[in-house]
């Protein structure tokens, strides 16, 4: 195969079985094909998968893969957070991707959440330009935001504060993202914006991700997915139809790369890659 066109990375979250460790080893074995800049690992709410992230960080490295965890303070302090950011500079890691992140559930007011700007300004003031800083940003806003505005502007502060790139929420409209990096534009913002790519597999887990995140799922989408929600093949073909055209939009349009959401599974998205880029090595 040709090497990628634009650059590449894929998300994947820690696992909690034997199983499922097998599995992901399987899917960063065949996902490495296709010569990603990183592979990401999500962090739980309030920091509840801390060790496992950390573990499963180590296992990238180890098997020759780079690797991007996720961090938040949650409920950590800020030695806590210090010492993780130590380790993962012994353990190789170049890349971090800074999250405001969610409190575990029943900690409701006990902790302030630390914003991802505070959390950027918080990596470089400990360890300089030891790593390549991402944060998250929301082509149809943040679900919490007060304006589009507003959410650019947050979006701005998290580049002052420090961080290199950004890596987008999910989305199916590529118009969506082009105003956006167009909007961000305008106010100065120059960095990398790289747009989160979700396959498209299972009618109902869409809704519910898509419900609580606040991606939007254009209404000709969702009537064409509710049609296939009962022949999980036909959905499935249709999404990598759906989802391919957008990724070409995307790189043709300039995108800077893409980032895709896994979900721990190596064939729904090693088929976007193989339509994208050709097979594998």
């Amino acid at each position: 195969m040709s090497n990628p066109s634009v650059p590449i990375s894929f998300e994947f979250f820690p696992p909690k079985t034997e199983k499922g460790h097998a599995n992901l080893a399987e899917t960063r074995s065949q996902l490495a094909a296709y010569s990603p800049e990183y592979f990401s690992v999500t962090y739980g709410a309030g920091g509840s998968t801390r060790d496992t992230t950390r573990n499963v960080v180590v296992d990238l490295i180890q098997a020759g893969s780079r690797a991007a965890p996720h961090l938040s303070f949650g409920g950590d302090g800020e030695q806590t957070i210090a010492a993780l950011l130590r380790d993962y500079a012994a353990a190789g890691v170049e890349h971090i991707v800074a999250l405001r992140g969610d409190l575990p559930s029943g900690m409701g007011g006990a902790s302030q959440l630390v914003h991802a700007n505070q959390l950027v300004e918080f990596i470089r003031r400990e360890t300089g330009d030891q790593f390549n800083i991402l944060v998250a940003a929301y082509p149809e806003i943040h679900p919490e935001a007060e304006s589009y505005s507003r959410d650019i502007h947050w979006l701005g502060e998290k580049f002052k504060a420090g961080a290199d790139a950004a890596i987008t929420q999910y989305f199916y409209s590529a118009d969506a993202y082009f105003a956006f990096v167009d909007a961000c534009a305008k106010v100065g913002i120059d960095q990398p914006i790289v747009p989160g790519i979700m396959p498209l597999t299972n009618y109902q887990n869409l809704l519910r991700f898509s419900d609580a995140c606040g991606a939007d799922i254009p209404r000709w989408l969702r009537w064409q997915l509710k049609e296939r929600a009962d022949d999980s093949e036909a959905l499935i073909e249709y999404g990598l139809e759906v989802v391919t055209k957008l990724c070409e939009q995307l790189i043709a349009g300039g995108a800077p790369g893409l980032h895709f959401y896994t979900m721990n599974q190596w064939r729904p998205t090693g088929r976007l890659c193989s339509n994208l880029f050709g097979d594998g090595q």
